[in-house]
């Protein structure tokens, strides 16, 4: 017996994504402003009871990728079961129209097309596509790279030296790094460097937590006819800003680190009029050359955190990309400002509430190697049950990576200021 199209559409339906049940997620009060809620914990306390998180330690190493709440959670336990029930009937049915819907939301959200978006499975694979594709390179030409900017990106840059016969430069972020001093670093190696074509620049680098002006950069580099790839991996979700914020033609994004989506998901922004500038991937030809999704060939992938996506989007909205910024830095400046004053402490971001958002590294004056700085965190951990990373990179030496996150409470930021505090007292002694 054949199906009528009325039969039919309603079985369709009847396969799509399951919807998440009831839950509303914690909303910032209308009237107020991002900075007053920032300091409200009561507020926060509520926000953090949507993360399932162990008790066993304070962990204040967030960087690496962003806890779920438990809306987003269960909406993937939700989505994985359905996939893996439907098969790849979901996969060559419905999956292609979600995708399409998060691909655009993400374009309404960052206030562009979603003809200049394309998901990726992570920012570090959004980033090495744009570098790997770059068109523009010849042989003499040079490009570039800060010594803050993530290893993974480096690495992709450094490997232009045998694909296209470029030269690679490296520029240092000077400490302290103020706006002014990042500006005319920037400014003086382009100068000392008249050949760099191409520049990977991090909106909020992952080592010190340092965001630097993009869009200032970014003009300068086009001045010179330098185009810029910018990792933005750690500042989307973390920073209120939209593309027209940074002014790039290129630039890489992660959604499983401050928005929250589960791990494997990312995505690509490419300007429109620029797209002929990045090759296709492998040359593919699922899409027409003139689509961005060219760029990107990812074969058969978990589509789960796709799938995902808009619950997480939908608990960023309900805070509100001002309400989280400002809660992020409140945190720092919490346990910033209570460390200050310590002579033989290095703080690696400026108080200059532009360039940070929560991620902050800190230094023991002296302390430069790795082996001591895993030792710090290694005390923080056995003394106060505080988790903490490691990162080299900086000019002056390793540090200590502080990273908070929604569910980081006061009192935990607290707790770090004197756990600080103490260490620093007793490596002077």
């Amino acid at each position: 017996m054949s199906l009528s199209r009325r039969e039919m559409v309603a079985g369709l339906g009847a396969l799509a994504v399951p919807s998440s049940p009831a839950h509303r997620s914690p909303v910032a009060p209308a009237g107020v402003t991002p900075e007053r809620l920032a300091g409200d914990e009561g507020f926060w306390h509520g926000v953090a009871r949507e993360y399932r998180v162990t008790k066993d330690f304070v962990n204040l190493e967030n960087g690496y990728y962003g806890v779920m709440p438990e809306p987003v959670r269960r909406a993937y336990h939700r989505n994985a079961d359905h996939l893996n029930e439907l098969n790849s009937y979901l996969l060559r049915t419905t999956y292609k129209d979600r995708a399409d819907q998060v691909r655009q939301r993400i374009a309404t959200m960052l206030g562009v097309s979603v003809k200049e978006i394309a998901l990726t499975r992570g920012g570090t694979e959004a980033l090495q596509l744009l570098i790997a594709g770059y068109r523009r390179l010849r042989p003499g030409d040079s490009v570039m790279y800060a010594d803050l900017d993530y290893h993974s990106m480096q690495y992709a840059m450094n490997w232009l030296a045998d694909r296209r016969g470029v030269r690679v430069e490296k520029l240092v972020i000077p400490e302290p790094a103020t706006r002014q001093a990042v500006l005319d670093a920037y400014a003086r190696a382009f100068l000392e460097h008249p050949k760099v074509r191409l520049l990977l620049l991090s909106h909020m680098n992952n080592r010190t937590g340092l965001v630097v002006p993009v869009r200032e950069i970014v003009e300068m580099a086009r001045e010179r006819g330098i185009d810029v790839i910018v990792d933005s991996a750690h500042s989307w979700g973390h920073l209120d800003f939209t593309m027209d914020d940074l002014g790039a033609d290129f630039a890489g994004f992660s959604l499983h680190k401050w928005m929250g989506v589960p791990l494997g998901a990312g995505f690509l922004y490419i300007r429109e009029s620029r797209l002929a500038d990045i090759d296709t991937a492998f040359r593919d030809e699922t899409f027409p050359r003139g689509d961005i999704r060219s760029r990107v060939h990812a074969g058969t992938l978990d589509v789960a955190p796709v799938l995902t996506t808009g619950t997480a989007l939908d608990f960023h909205d309900a805070l509100g990309a001002a309400a989280k910024q400002a809660r992020l830095r409140f945190l720092r400046d919490r346990w910033v400002g209570q460390v200050l004053d310590i002579d033989n402490l290095e703080i690696l971001t400026p108080e200059d509430p532009a360039m940070y958002g929560t991620i902050t590294a800190f230094r023991i004056t002296g302390c430069t190697s790795e082996a001591e700085n895993v030792a710090i965190t290694t005390d923080l951990m056995k003394r106060y049950r505080i988790f903490t990373v490691r990162r080299g990179g900086p000019v002056g030496g390793d540090c200590v990576r502080v990273t908070p996150a929604l569910f980081t409470s006061r009192d935990d930021v607290d707790l770090l200021a004197v756990a600080v505090r103490d260490i620093a007292r007793r490596m002077r002694a």
